[in-house]
């Protein structure tokens, strides 16, 4: 009996283990279909094709070449300075000593705000150099109170920048102290308003990957490739919203602006913000606005390379959202109060 179990047994496991259904006739196992990133380019490319036409003549509009021109613009110009700051936030992850930081910068913060924000001057970069930098500062233990005083002063008081300023306003080298000064001391108050009210929670840590086990070559490279990525799809998204409202933006808004002087400096300053224009040509920009006074223009200057949309966006990606939604309108707003100050004393 238990031989003719055990042989029974033994010629149906073969059977089930093969899927066998009623009759011994075999199951076939469904195949598992998975919709990849390959098919939608597939798709993507054949929606194209078939809508050519319609997408031609789009594209040949002139609101389509205005907003096309703006964003690659924006692109064009902030992109060799964003990799500039990816490539020294590498540098500054991999092959400085987190001592350097505790000897070259004061223990105190307070004192060590001032300090970043002057240090700003020797980088020769825009604003999206400054984000990467800033967020390898932190990392690497430097207080974020310094750190954000260095983001805010880096794009608008280093030796290019300024001397751009300079080439921009001929005969008015007060166009470029203003700048300098105005610069600088929001940097500073903001650095210090951070350390005064900031919280640890509202400041994501920047993520950053593991180099444990590589050596100082490939975690450089591995630090490169990841901040371009971060912060490079940022500021793509940032640019598509500077050209989106550059071209949405009636010109004679801007006229109907200039001709109240309190107006015409929140109305630079908001443009500023808009057009996301690099610091190191936004100077250009602004010496052609000859219909607005030196102070609005200096708004235009000192907020621009502080606060824009594509910074919101690389600042929202490198220490998260709760931190660029408190830190970015303070800064707007210090930097109105202070640029209409400074020049109602410079200019």
């Amino acid at each position: 009996m238990t031989t003719t179990t055990r042989a029974a047994s033994s010629a149906s496991g073969p059977r089930d283990a093969g899927g066998s259904g009623e009759g011994g006739a075999p199951v076939e196992e469904p195949t598992e279909r998975r919709f990849n990133s390959s098919h939608l380019l597939i798709l993507l490319l054949l929606s194209v094709v078939a809508m050519q036409g319609p997408i031609r003549r789009a594209v040949s509009s002139p609101g389509v070449q205005d907003w096309m021109t703006v964003f690659v613009a924006v692109v064009v110009q902030a992109l060799p300075f964003l990799v500039l700051g990816v490539l020294l936030s590498a540098v500054i992850a991999v092959f400085v000593p987190p001592s350097f930081f505790a000897r070259a910068l004061p223990s105190r913060p307070a004192l060590a705000v001032p300090v970043a924000g002057a240090a700003g001057a020797a980088l020769p970069g825009c604003e999206c150099a400054s984000v990467p930098v800033a967020g390898a500062l932190v990392r690497r233990g430097v207080t974020p109170a310094a750190a954000l005083a260095f983001l805010l002063s880096a794009p608008a008081i280093n030796p290019i920048v300024l001397t751009a300023t300079a080439v921009a306003f001929p005969g008015q080298p007060e166009m470029v102290l203003a700048r300098f000064v105005a610069s600088l001391v929001v940097a500073c108050a903001m650095g210090w308003l951070w350390q005064r009210l900031g919280r640890a929670d509202w400041l994501r840590p920047p993520a950053h990957p593991s180099s444990e086990g590589l050596g100082k070559g490939a975690a450089f490279w591995d630090s490169v490739r990841h901040d371009v990525m971060h912060a490079g799809g940022f500021l793509v998204v940032g640019a598509m919203a500077a050209a989106t409202l550059k071209a949405a933006v009636p010109a004679s808004w801007l006229r109907a602006a200039a001709d109240n002087p309190a107006v015409s400096v929140l109305a630079l300053a908001v443009l500023a913000v808009l057009l996301s224009i690099c610091s190191e040509a936004d100077a250009f920009v602004a010496a052609s606005l000859t219909q607005f006074s030196l102070t609005a223009r200096l708004a235009f200057l000192v907020v621009g390379p502080m606060i824009d949309l594509k910074l919101f966006a690389m600042q929202t990606a490198t220490f998260g959202r709760g931190f660029a939604l408190r830190f970015a309108p303070a800064t707007f707003a210090l930097a109105v109060v202070v640029s209409a100050l400074t020049g109602a004393v410079l200019l």
